[in-house]
């Protein structure tokens, strides 16, 4: 079979994938009813409130595009585009998008389409409540590392110099439920090898790949998980609450975005954060095992 051919066919089958799996498989919420459902089981799974996914960025690299490189040509030297995701509880994406040149994410890793949909409130976020057994009314809220900017539609860490207890213990439940995304992406990676190689392709039909990757990875999670990351593949806790890191760790991951420094945050999102900080603390939010795994 001759390689024009075969090309021919990869391209059409994911661009097949994607279509027919996406609508059931890779649907971002846009009901009160949806979101909730994840923040629910973000709170019973790994309890954090009021959380409606884990974002992060990752590089998708690919050959230099004809007479588009610059574009595309990031500060490792290197081409690649750029995939920004949210996951939910359950290592599944909820939300992605491809295709940013690399060289256009370097001041930060804050995707524009992202931004732009929390900005004019196009992902219809539920409207603010209280905290789970308390009178501290707070938004729903993404969760990132430290690489992304605070909002108070997207909580992440206190800086990790000179830390106090309390905020030791914020960000360790924070970055316990954040964990989720890396699950994700670590699945992803090694499942869909192709994802940790260099794609002789255009940046379009690197999106295409990249869409039914991601398509497959939700369908598979849902309909063959046991198979498809099965006990031990992915990050686990012992009795105490301590991490058993997955097997996935061991093989390889995707590079994540150069992190660039994220613009001073406003003085409701601060304190958003320390109300956050607070709730960890009291009888309401705490976890018994909390103290223990610092």
């Amino acid at each position: 079979m001759g390689s024009t051919t075969l090309s021919r066919i990869v391209m059409e089958t994911c661009t097949a994938l994607t279509s027919v799996l996406q609508a059931d498989y890779l649907k971002t919420p846009s009901t009160d009813s949806e979101w909730k459902s994840i923040a629910r089981d973000f709170e019973r799974k790994w309890q954090f409130p009021h959380c409606l996914g884990a974002v992060d960025a990752k590089r998708i690299f690919l050959q230099p595009p004809a007479k588009r490189g610059s574009k595309f040509h990031n500060h490792r030297s290197r081409f690649s585009i750029v995939l920004t995701a949210v996951v939910d509880a359950n290592y599944t994406f909820v939300y992605a998008s491809a295709g940013t040149p690399g060289r256009e994410s370097d001041p930060g890793v804050f995707h524009p389409d992202l931004t732009e949909s929390l900005d004019t409130g196009t992902l219809n976020f539920p409207p603010d409540d209280p905290l789970p057994g308390t009178d501290v009314v707070m938004p729903y809220t993404l969760i990132g590392d430290e690489a992304f900017p605070l909002r108070p539609d997207l909580m992440k860490p206190f800086p990790l110099t000179n830390l106090n207890h309390d905020q030791k213990i914020y960000n360790y439940r924070l970055s316990r439920a954040r964990r989720v995304v890396e699950n994700a992406f670590g699945i992803l990676a090694n499942r869909f090898r192709v994802l940790r190689t260099t794609l002789c392709l255009e940046p379009d039909k690197v999106v295409s790949v990249v869409s039914a990757c991601l398509c497959l990875h939700n369908f598979l999670l849902q309909q063959r998980c046991d198979a498809y990351a099965p006990p031990g593949y992915v990050d686990g806790e012992d009795a105490e609450h301590g991490l058993v890191e997955g097997a996935w760790r061991t093989e390889g991951e995707l590079e994540c975005v150069w992190t660039g420094r994220a613009g001073k945050p406003s003085v409701e999102a601060e304190q958003q954060r320390e109300a956050l900080c607070h709730y960890f603390l009291s009888p309401a939010g705490r976890v018994w095992w909390q103290a223990g795994v610092l």
